[in-house]
């Protein structure tokens, strides 16, 4: 099913448990204005992704892909104080546009914004995170796999956006590029055994992992 197919069950949670402040929603709408992709998380989806990150207690989160900041507004304000995120644009224009959401929802002093390439810039971190959310290019999906289990704690949470692909990674006839490696991502996070994962049906499919062991 398509994301934007409207879904009276979501919107329901999201108006009792997810609604958004004004940081938030001035993001989608400068989002629009400036003409950037409007592929926000829901707000649901954002609510889900704080509880979890509350209930493993994350101090230290990795994001991959900023985009306009949405997502890390939700991640940072779940980290709490002192908590840190550490994100990563390839897009210049995204990581200036997302610093200013940052600042406008009271995060800016908890998140620090890598620019460049995220295939260059993974390789070369090695601090441990609490929890990794991966929503980037989805061609590079399995590569982003293998770096978030490593730079990922033991406990920590690997969260992956959009594990349903609009549905069609059940359609094995797809065979996408961007299709298949999506399904490459979900068959490693369900066949490797230092990780505990399901697909949460939030929106477009929020994979959800606890890893279990180094």
């Amino acid at each position: 099913m398509p994301i934007e197919t409207p879904d009276p069950i979501e919107e329901y949670v999201h108006i009792l448990f997810a609604p958004e402040d004004a940081a938030l929603s001035a993001v989608s709408r400068r989002q629009e204005q400036a003409g950037l992709p409007a592929i926000n998380i829901s707000p649901t989806e954002g609510k889900v992704i704080g509880v979890l990150l509350r209930a493993v207690g994350a101090r230290r989160a990795l994001e991959i892909g900023t985009l306009g900041g949405y997502s890390g507004i939700w991640i940072a304000r779940a980290l709490g104080e002192p908590g840190r995120l550490v994100t990563i644009e390839m897009d210049q224009r995204h990581a200036t546009f997302a610093r200013r959401s940052f600042v406008e929802a009271g995060v800016g002093d908890r998140v620090e914004i890598h620019e460049g390439s995220a295939r260059d810039i993974l390789p070369r971190l090695k601090e441990k995170f609490d929890a990794v959310f991966v929503d980037a290019d989805k061609e590079s999906y399995p590569f982003y796999y293998e770096q978030g289990m490593r730079l990922l704690r033991v406990g920590g949470l690997l969260l992956g956006d959009n594990a349903f692909r609009d549905g069609r990674v059940a359609h094995s006839g797809d065979r996408a590029p961007d299709v298949e490696a999506v399904r490459e991502f979900n068959r490693l996070a369900a066949n490797d055994p230092r990780l505990f994962a399901t697909i949460i049906p939030v929106r477009d499919g929020l994979l959800v992992g606890v890893k279990l062991a180094d």
